[in-house]
């Protein structure tokens, strides 16, 4: 835990300092759980947002994108059911007066059960080798099989409490399984209940005509509001689907761990409509390519997994997250719900309005099915960012720190070093930037010694520093470094471009998906 923590203090600092993140209003001591995407940390996110774009709108025929607003006339939220629904149920401690969620506290207790299990099967499989049968340990040694029956029968009752509303056997749960406070080891819990999580507002010249409204908490409900917009001027057929990237807004009571869980955030959902009956076909496609997605980024296929849900949404009939290994544990970064009929018929019935599609094969009408997939982009810029930090011991026992960011998705795809600030080597380095930059985003960067520019360049993620010396002036050749090998290889200015799309093109990193 003390690893993880330091691991963890780590990324917060590194990213402030090479200005990815900062505290938001930190002048005024800033603002709980909330911050602001600095010079680097803006162009990661801006690179994110258009990867999962591009591989879900552009390589996509019927999948189109829109942009709604985040205000929405206050009965969509009634319709979607967050007006009644949409709490957390949390649990203040007595004696450190900290606040938790319930649910989570009780998720950390049976993640720890796994742990356990996990290790039990590492040590089978290092003992019998090849000859090692995972399920069939599983299912017959006794300590294991004990471990993950134990957490599948916490999390069922735990559900059914918070499905239930009795709060009181969800407190019960925590108190039999001694959960304590996970900073001070108190066990002194109060009653747990249900908090509102929708940031309220108000719209109009003045207070006394002005209407109430909710800043959206979710963007999935824009898409629903223009279901019929969308299809009918776009000449949709089922099955489509529509893209939006966003930002969402909920009053976290207990928003932690940096920029995982905050106040505002940003969404990229896709909401696929498709005839009832498929949608099951439908969620297991979408569970499985949103997988292969994130693991293109080639970030390791054992820091994810799939995480079936126990509790379902009150809209969905089968739910799963792709959950990720952050500094803290596997957590969620994506969530894959089939959501049914829910939403359509909802808005049908608080608005009058039909929004049903006229399926022409089969000559009648019906509300679509929706299968949504969403991922949180300020958590996927968590999981990119943390999981690339890396410490290294160098050779000559030296270490550096070093970003190993997906070349796709690095803010700078290149820094041009003049080797010395004279004899016309800073004039040549500058051109180069002239020229590349219509195609990437690259730096320049003169200051201090080459040695320690690679360093700098290292720590910020930049994939290629190339560098202008003497011989450039005679042959017009430059040494291009490659960040995380730091082998250098001499090339001609000409190559220079499509050496460096090879490596961070788009095209090359989605068709690994393939």
């Amino acid at each position: 835990m003390a690893k993880q923590d330091d691991l963890f203090k780590n990324v917060v600092s590194h990213a402030k300092e090479y200005g990815y993140i900062f505290p938001s209003s930190e002048i005024y001591d800033g603002l709980s759980a909330v911050y602001d995407y600095a010079q680097n940390g803006v162009e990661l996110k801006k690179n994110i947002r258009e990867y999962w774009w591009k591989s879900m709108v552009q390589m996509h025929e019927n999948i189109v994108g829109i942009d709604a607003s985040i205000f929405m006339h206050p009965t969509t939220w009634k319709a979607s059911g967050h007006v009644d629904a949409f709490n957390d149920p949390l649990i203040d401690n007595k004696d450190s007066k900290k606040r938790y969620r319930a649910d989570v506290l009780i998720e950390d207790y049976c993640e720890k059960l796994y742990q356990k299990a996990q290790k039990e099967i590492e040590k089978a499989k290092n003992r019998f080798g090849e000859a090692f049968d995972e399920e069939q340990f599983v299912t017959t040694n006794p300590r294991v099989s004990g471990y993950l029956s134990k957490k599948k029968e916490i999390l069922e009752r735990m559900a059914k409490g918070l499905d239930s509303g009795d709060l009181a056997d969800v407190k019960a749960l925590i108190e039999e399984l001694e959960i304590a406070d996970p900073e001070t080891g108190s066990k002194n819990w109060t009653e747990v209940r249900q908090f509102n999580l929708m940031f309220g507002t108000k719209l109009g010249a003045s207070a006394d005509s002005a209407m109430d409204l909710y800043l959206r908490p979710e963007t999935a409900q824009g898409i629903f509001v223009n279901f019929l917009n969308v299809q009918k001027t776009g000449r949709m057929k089922i099955p489509f689907g529509i893209a939006q990237t966003g930002k969402a807004f909920r009053n976290e009571i207990v928003a932690r761990q940096f920029i995982f869980r905050m106040r505002e955030f940003e969404q990229m959902e896709m909401q696929f409509f498709v005839k009832p009956g498929e949608e099951m076909k439908w969620y297991q496609y979408w569970k499985e390519t949103r997988l292969k997605w994130h693991q293109s980024l080639g970030m390791g296929a054992e820091n994810y997994r799939y995480h079936d849900h126990e509790k379902l949404a009150h809209y969905a009939n089968a739910a799963t997250d792709i959950e990720f290994d952050f500094p803290f544990g596997f957590k969620e970064l994506e969530g894959i719900h089939s959501r049914t009929d829910f939403d359509l018929k909802a808005h049908e019935q608080y608005s009058g309005k039909k929004l049903q599609y006229f399926d022409t094969e089969e000559n009648k009408s019906y509300v679509p099915y929706v299968v949504e997939t969403s991922v949180g982009l300020d958590r996927m810029f968590l999981a990119v960012f943390s999981k690339s930090l890396q410490e290294e011991t160098l050779e000559d026992g030296s270490t550096r720190t070093v970003l190993r960011l997906p070349s796709v998705l690095a803010p700078t795809k290149a820094a041009i070093l003049p080797l010395v600030k004279k004899d016309g080597l800073p004039e040549v380095a500058k051109q180069i930037v002239e020229d590349l930059k219509w195609d990437f985003n690259v730096a320049y960067d003169e200051k201090d010694a080459v040695g320690r520019r690679y360093r700098r360049q290292d720590a910020l993620g930049t994939p290629f520093c190339i560098t202008v010396d003497h011989q450039t002036l005679e042959d017009k050749t430059v040494t291009i470094r490659h960040r995380d090998s730091m082998e250098q290889q001499r090339v001609a200015i000409t190559e220079l471009r499509g050496l460096i799309n090879e490596e961070v093109s788009m095209r090359n990193w989605l068709m690994k998906m393939k």
